[in-house]
C-alpha cells in the first residue's frame, strides 16, 4: 500500500490553501476570491464565490474544541458579509457575486461535537465539515473534507457524485497509489 496518511495541521497559511484548492469539490463553481480577509473582528480564511453568484466563506478552526465558537463565529461573519454583498457587487462586478443569492458559511475543523453539528444545522447556509491532513500516494500535502453527521445540505464531493469512484474525503484510488486488489478490499 501506498504511504498516505493523516498528519497534523499545517500552518495556517498551507491550511488555507490546501482547503482553497479542495472546495471545487465541495462547493459548484469555486472561484476564490480573498483570502485571510478581514471580517467582523477576526480574519475570515477564505472568501469566494460559487456558481450562482452567491458569496461562499470558510472558517477554519483548527485548535481543539474550538467547534461550538465556530458555529457562533460563523453567524457572525455571515452578517457581516452579507452586510457588504451589494457593495462589493458594484465595486468589483468582474468578481460575480450577486448580493441577492445571500452567503454560504463552511465551517471546518478537525472535531465537530454532535452540539456543534446541530447548532449548525440550526442554519441552513451553515455547513459543518470535518477537515484534516493527509500526504497522498505520491507525498503530497491535501486537505481531507467530509460531511459531518446531520449537516446540512452541500454539494457533494465530485468523487461521491460521479457513482463512488472515491472516497468520503474526495481522494480517488488513483490519488492513493491503490492496487485493484486493495480497492476490492476497501469495497467489501
Amino acid at each position: 500500500m501506498s504511504d498516505f496518511g493523516l498528519v497534523p495541521a499545517p500552518s495556517a497559511e498551507i491550511c488555507r490553501r490546501l482547503v482553497r484548492e479542495a472546495l471545487p469539490e465541495w462547493v459548484a463553481g469555486w472561484q476564490p476570491l480573498a483570502e485571510n480577509l478581514l471580517g467582523a473582528d477576526a480574519r475570515i480564511d477564505l472568501l469566494g464565490r460559487d456558481d450562482r453568484g452567491r458569496a461562499v466563506i470558510a472558517l477554519l478552526g483548527l485548535e481543539p474544541g474550538s467547534d461550538m465558537a465556530l458555529v457562533s463565529f460563523g453567524l457572525a461573519q455571515r452578517d457581516w458579509v452579507e452586510d457588504r454583498l451589494a457593495d462589493w457587487a458594484q465595486l468589483a462586478p468582474q468578481a460575480g457575486l450577486r448580493a441577492e443569492s445571500g452567503v454560504e458559511v463552511l465551517l471546518l475543523a478537525p472535531e465537530l461535537r454532535p452540539a456543534a453539528v446541530r447548532a449548525a444545522a440550526n442554519h441552513p447556509e451553515l455547513h459543518a465539515l470535518r477537515l484534516r491532513f493527509a500526504r497522498d500516494g505520491r507525498g503530497e500535502l491535501r486537505a481531507l473534507i467530509e460531511s459531518a453527521e446531520g449537516s446540512g445540505p452541500l454539494r457533494p464531493p465530485a468523487a461521491r457524485a460521479n457513482g463512488g469512484a472515491g472516497f468520503r474525503s474526495g481522494l480517488t484510488p488513483e490519488d492513493l497509489d491503490l492496487t485493484p486488489e486493495e480497492i476490492a478490499e476497501l469495497q467489501s
